[in-house]
């Protein structure tokens, strides 16, 4: 029996799940940056990125390989990762590392998903089968199937669909816990975007988007002075191989510590800029098909491969973002056991003869019937920008005059009268500028952020081995 303390991974990721949370990235070292690669269509065939089923044989004897708190994963449940990875390795051409150390790097990152989840739990984030089911409804409505088709694809290749819906649901765990323990904690002020876009104005115009791989050796918390020495000196052994000739992807596999170990190191395609300033400075040295020295950071001992590089369009120039807004008014009547559909219909006619025939103002009907919170201002929703109302509301407000009042309108809220007031257009390239800037600084401290924090969950965790030696 031993412990250990290992590196923080991010959890296992699965195709489909993909779809639904292309959003999240959770634990890249380098860099969150945002959209993801779209997903592959689903499929359950090997290497595919599902966990293959179960054996049936009713004589194979499974047993204890790893307890973490107070959970066990199986030696069965590691065979069917391994045999996953293994098969994913094989279709990207990386070249296969050693078993042993395959098997190191899959258990890593089976112990970081399973304390991960249980701190979810323990937090009392919870999915309901309501939400769970409309996730898996758009993961189908965007592989354009039925989620009956789907379920049929997985069973009919041995894939239960019970077991892929709890694969869904851990998933929305994570990405909640880290919502809350990660993303919520992030803070980025005007003072900072205002000195992040004054250099962007100052740097040079040439802009590249880099296409990197990595290799991580992890430091673990609160390590000793012999812990780092004997860390530093495993890193440079891993540089002194790649400097002979050794495969990038290979070693990665071997020896990296990073969540991408697995995928041969390969990081993808990132705007510098949303990478910490110590590796952006020393890739920016390279040629495609070269490494950076061993770089330290308080992670680990990182080495970045330059795979390629391209030239961006000119980020200075923002694009002209003209927007119109519409300065609306409405009168509703709800439809209630006291209020039929017929019957609110009829009194919003009669309300729109009274204002056509300049009986009455639009703000006095509004004050006197309508039933929502605009009613004590006349019914004036102020400005409205596209996307701010329903679109069984906007799309018949968009084509009113101004001055000019609707046909009763039919939405989930119930009847309405609208009456647009005034329109203007605005450019909003400034305002869209510096949410970009904000969402490079938010990547940027969301990175180290969510380092730090999945290291954490890993170190507090009790890990014991129980695989035969």
């Amino acid at each position: 029996m031993r412990t250990t303390r290992l590196s923080p991974l991010r959890p296992h990721q699965i195709k489909l799940a993909a779809v639904l949370l292309c959003a999240l990235a959770t634990g890249d070292v380098l860099a969150q940056a945002k959209p993801a690669a779209p997903a592959a269509a689903p499929s359950t065939k090997p290497g595919s990125g599902f966990l293959p089923p179960a054996s049936s044989n009713a004589h194979v004897i499974d047993s204890v390989y790893v307890i973490v708190n107070d959970e066990v994963i199986t030696k069965r449940e590691v065979d069917q990762r391994m045999a996953e990875i293994a098969q994913r390795l094989k279709a990207q051409g990386a070249q296969m590392p050693a078993e042993e150390d395959l098997r190191r790097q899959v258990v890593e990152a089976m112990i970081t998903e399973r304390a991960q989840l249980q701190l979810a739990k323990e937090m009392g984030v919870r999915v309901d089968d309501t939400t769970l089911d409309r996730a898996i409804g758009r993961i189908a409505e965007n592989q354009k199937m039925t989620v009956q088709d789907m379920r049929n694809a997985m069973e009919k290749d041995g894939l239960p669909f019970s077991q892929f819906r709890e694969q869904i649901r851990n998933e929305i765990m994570m990405q909640r816990l880290i919502e809350h323990e990660v993303d919520s904690k992030i803070q980025v002020t005007d003072a900072e975007i205002d000195t992040y876009m004054a250099a962007e104005k100052a740097a040079a115009a040439d802009r590249v988007e880099m296409d990197i791989s990595q290799i991580l050796v992890r430091i673990p918390e609160n390590a000793s002075p012999e812990q780092i020495a004997a860390r530093k000196a495993r890193a440079d052994e891993v540089a002194r191989q790649l400097r002979t000739g050794a495969d990038f992807a290979k070693m990665a596999a071997t020896y990296s510590d990073s969540p991408d170990a697995l995928k041969g190191g390969s990081v993808g395609w990132r705007d510098p800029d949303r990478l910490p300033p110590i590796f952006a400075s020393e890739l920016h040295k390279l040629k495609p098909g070269q490494v950076t020295p061993v770089i330290r950071t308080n992670v680990g001992f990182h080495i970045i491969k330059l795979v390629n590089q391209r030239k961006l369009a000119d980020a200075q120039k923002a694009d002209q973002a003209v927007v119109q807004q519409t300065h609306a008014r409405h009168i509703l009547l709800k439809i209630t056991p006291t209020q039929s559909e017929d019957d609110a219909r009829k009194k919003l006619t009669e309300i729109k003869q009274k204002i056509d025939s300049k009986q009455a103002t639009f703000e006095d009907m509004a004050r006197q019937y309508s039933n929502d919170g605009s009613a004590s201002k006349g019914g004036d929703l102020g400005w409205l920008f596209p996307g701010d109302a329903m679109p069984e509301f906007e799309n018949p407000m968009n084509a009113l005059k101004p001055g000019e009042v609707s046909d009763v309108i039919k939405t989930p809220l119930g009847l309405h009268l609208v009456q647009v007031i005034e329109r203007k257009s605005e450019d909003v390239s400034k305002e869209k500028e510096r949410a970009a800037a904000r969402q490079v600084l938010t990547d940027r401290k969301r990175q180290e952020a969510l380092e730090d924090w999945s290291r954490q969950v890993r170190d507090r965790a009790y890990v014991e081995f129980r695989e035969d030696k």
